[in-house]
């Protein structure tokens, strides 16, 4: 079905988490308005009032009113999913920044799981990727100050900072005996979403590292240049969504449009909300604001539609990233290589509020053409290949507590998993180690020969064998 141009503005966000730089690597597409007239719960919200008022007279001291209300409605929407959450004016500032591609910290998607603050991924060239922060990290103190009792705004919060300035992150690392400690510098943060080169004669190499509003069009410049210094033809194409936590919607689908015929079908939303049921195919229309007017991909070299092509993701890629990846697996247009993805397959809405506040709430799930859901399950890739680390450390959407559930699948529970589901092992190694510290180590830089599921891409696209991982027990079928 096609989709009217203004549908681009009631898209809302895909991504994953809240974003230190703090960024959110989720932005927003535009306003979700609507006129909602529910049925008031009178005796829950007269037993509100009467919570608030005991704070307000009996408390062991003054709390503004304020912060009450602020807490009541971040504790309201955290409770949902790890989603979903509210943001102050200076949060949601942040996060609009974010759509342009620069802003202020250290480089880090985070959420927060079991009191601590967990790395989702951190942003490549950023403070973090550079000092070698990896997905699945627990930050447990923030300089000297515990993070065990913050909120993630709080903690976030403390994260940011002006530039040149320097913060220590105290992180526990499953595969590490000894906590890390990572000194950082903060930064204003420009973070080029495309990058591109020709590792070989004839093979491209494009790497998206975030969803961002001109991520279509840097692509489509990124394939002009190649296929210009090319001089001919691709015999091969890489695209690495690795680390990709996602981001706009509208470019998931200018991206996956890029390499698919006209029309076909990039991913499809399901909700309660009549806006929130989209058919997004590989039309202008669902990609480029403008329309057919702006259409960066028209004049795209013709061999890009039918060149061989693999499609890198692993644990850190998330949401956007995802549809992409699900789009071209689907369609077979691609193989995908890698691990399995993050598996965030909801749709989040950036609601602004009166105060200057806004809130990101989940709206929709969304589903690959041939109606797979990702939530909570992730894209498995054709030919499983990891990275050459311990992957024990790595986490998914279905490791965090409140993930929805898969509507495809009915062992998968919404409950929430234990709190204490490590009995506090991990704070305990903590503590016992708080004087001993683990030696950091740098990222490997992608694309080059130390990269493992680099190299098997190119030794696929070239006809060669390629050496696959032991696939976990749930990742063994293979996806079609």
């Amino acid at each position: 079905m096609q989709v009217k141009n203004n549908r681009l503005t009631k898209i809302g966000l895909i991504g994953s988490g809240l974003v230190l730089g703090l960024m959110l690597s989720l932005t927003y597409s535009a306003v979700a308005e609507k006129m909602v007239k529910p049925q008031l719960p009178l005796d829950d919200l007269r037993a509100f009032a009467e919570v608030f008022g005991k704070i307000k007279s009996d408390y062991v001291e003054p709390v503004e009113d304020k912060k009450l209300i602020s807490e009541a409605i971040s504790g309201m929407l955290t409770g949902l999913d790890p989603h979903s959450t509210y943001m102050d004016a200076d949060a949601f500032k942040d996060m609009q920044a974010t759509t342009q591609g620069e802003f202020g910290g250290l480089g880090i998607e985070v959420g927060m799981e079991d009191g601590l603050v967990k790395v989702v991924s951190p942003i490549e060239d950023s403070p973090a990727y550079t000092a070698g922060l990896k997905s699945g990290d627990l930050i447990v103190k923030l300089d000297e100050t515990p993070v065990k009792g913050m909120t993630l705004n709080d903690a976030v919060k403390r994260m940011r900072g002006k530039p040149d300035t320097q913060i220590v992150l105290t992180v526990i690392r499953k595969t590490e005996n000894k906590p890390l400690k990572f000194t950082l510098t903060r930064a204003i943060i420009k973070n080029k979403s495309v990058k591109y080169k020709l590792p070989e004669p004839g093979y491209a190499y494009v790497r998206v590292t975030q969803f961002q509003e001109r991520t279509g069009e840097d692509l489509a410049k990124a394939i002009k240049t190649l296929h210009a210094e090319n001089k001919g033809p691709f015999k091969g194409f890489i695209l690495d969504l690795r680390n990709d936590p996602g981001g706009l919607l509208n470019g998931a689908v200018g991206v996956a449009a890029a390499f698919l015929p006209k029309g076909e079908l990039v991913v499809y939303t399901e909700g309660r909300a009549p806006d929130s049921k989209m058919q997004l195919t590989a039309v202008p229309e669902n990609y480029a604001r403008g329309g057919a007017a702006n259409d960066y991909i028209r004049d795209l070299p013709a061999d890009l539609k039918t060149v061989p092509m693999v499609v890198l993701i692993n644990s850190g890629s998330a949401s956007a990233s995802e549809i992409v990846a699900g789009a071209l697996q689907d369609h077979k247009r691609a193989s995908v290589l890698g691990t399995q993805s993050f598996g965030k397959g909801s749709v989040q809405t950036i609601m602004p509020m009166n105060n200057g506040a806004a809130i990101k709430l989940t709206t929709a799930r969304y589903f690959t053409p041939k109606g797979r859901s990702i939530q909570a399950k992730g894209i498995v890739p054709d030919y499983i290949v990891d990275d050459g680390t311990d992957q024990s450390d790595n986490i998914h959407e279905a490791d965090l507590t409140r993930h929805l559930s898969n509507p495809k699948d009915a062992k998968t529970k919404e409950s929430a998993k234990p709190v204490a589901a490590n009995n506090g092992k991990d704070a305990a190694k903590e503590k016992s180690n708080e004087k001993k510290f683990a030696e950091p180590t740098a990222p490997i830089e992608p694309a080059s020969k130390d990269d493992i599921q680099f190299m098997q891409a190119m030794n696929l696209l070239k006809g060669l064998p390629v050496i696959q991982s032991e696939p976990p027990k749930a990742e063994a079928a293979k996806t079609n």
